[in-house]
């Protein structure tokens, strides 16, 4: 009976290993990048500067900064608009943030392993 397959010494020797380590260096790269990102702050700002959102890396609201001349009890439908709007803009910045870690860590192959992490 032959034998066939990609297994180490039979026909491929350390091609399995390398594949394995690469792929736990890959793991551990990816966990070390989301750890540092959760670490950061990203600050956004909506209504030229009246309203100010931070979040956290982990994607949590930290603060929010109001002025005072942002604060009219006749419009609060603006003010909801402006922290909705500052939020958003935030956690695109944690997205740019993640997506540019995880193309420097697979050397800008796109979505390659980008499942897998």
């Amino acid at each position: 009976m032959a034998k066939r397959g990609g297994f180490p010494g039979m026909g491929m020797p350390g091609n399995m290993n390398n594949l394995m380590k690469q792929a736990q260096k890959m793991q551990r790269q990816a966990e070390e990048n989301q750890k540092a990102l959760e670490e950061k702050e990203f600050t956004a700002k909506a209504g030229g500067g009246a309203v100010e959102v931070t979040i956290s890396g982990k994607k949590e609201v930290t603060k929010v900064k109001l002025a005072e001349e942002v604060v009219d009890p006749d419009d609060i439908e603006m003010l909801e608009d402006l922290i909705v709007a500052a939020t958003n803009e935030a956690l695109r910045k944690v997205e740019q943030e993640s997506a540019a870690m995880m193309s420097k860590m697979t050397g800008g192959l796109g979505g390659l392993g980008g499942g897998l992490f």
